[in-house]
């Protein structure tokens, strides 16, 4: 017999305080972004639910819940549903703010101690001054490493480019030009030729 009186004092309760469809928005207070897995639960029961990537929740609650509003790096929210409500759901659009911690000054040094620091300041090799460093990439073994390694730069790269695109467009539907035909390449090649600036020019002798 206590069953049936059980189930009836559950109906009673259940009616005095009716289940909702508790549902809504969280966003940001600063850009009203949306918040994505922010923990929305009741106070206390932890039931409830996280937010989907669009900041939107929604589960089962009842009138005069208490509902919690967490996520990390913004101020915790409490929100009581009311228990006036008439229906049998409710939609919210929840602002939280952003919560700022400043933390003490922290220094860190390269050297775990003072000790280290002394040693490294004096094995430490000061180096040549401007004028030193100018003459030393100024000397001709040094000017010819750097022009066969160094890339070309960002203005030169460009201009080659430009270059490109212009003979592509210069030849665009017809053959492409061939200079092995041009009677004027050739008159330049045989003048060349004969004034010798085709011969190999010595290279400038570099002191070791």
């Amino acid at each position: 017999m206590a069953f049936p009186v059980l189930g009836m004092a559950q109906k009673k309760a259940e009616q005095k305080n009716p289940l909702i469809q508790f549902s809504g928005v969280v966003v940001s207070s600063d850009s009203l972004q949306p918040i994505p897995y922010a923990a929305v639960t009741i106070h206390k029961s932890g039931r409830g639910t996280i937010t989907d990537f669009y900041g939107f929740f929604s589960f089962v609650a009842k009138k005069g819940d208490t509902i919690d509003f967490h996520y990390i790096g913004y101020k915790p929210v409490l929100f009581i549903i009311p228990d006036t409500l008439k229906e049998d759901r409710y939609s919210l659009i929840q602002v939280m703010n952003r919560d700022t911690i400043l933390l003490k000054e922290a220094v860190v040094y390269p050297w775990p101690s003072k000790e280290e620091f002394k040693r490294a300041f004096l094995e430490l090799k000061i180096p040549d001054d401007d004028l030193k460093r100018a003459e030393k990439n100024l000397q001709l073994a040094e000017i010819k490493t750097i022009q066969e390694t160094v890339a070309y730069d960002g203005a030169i790269n460009y201009q080659y480019q430009l270059q490109q695109k212009q003979s592509k467009l210069y030849s665009a539907g017809q053959y492409p030009q061939n200079n092995l035909f041009n009677p004027i390449a050739w008159a330049a090649f045989i003048k060349a030729w004969k004034d010798g600036s085709l011969k190999k020019k010595d290279e400038p002798k570099i002191d070791d």
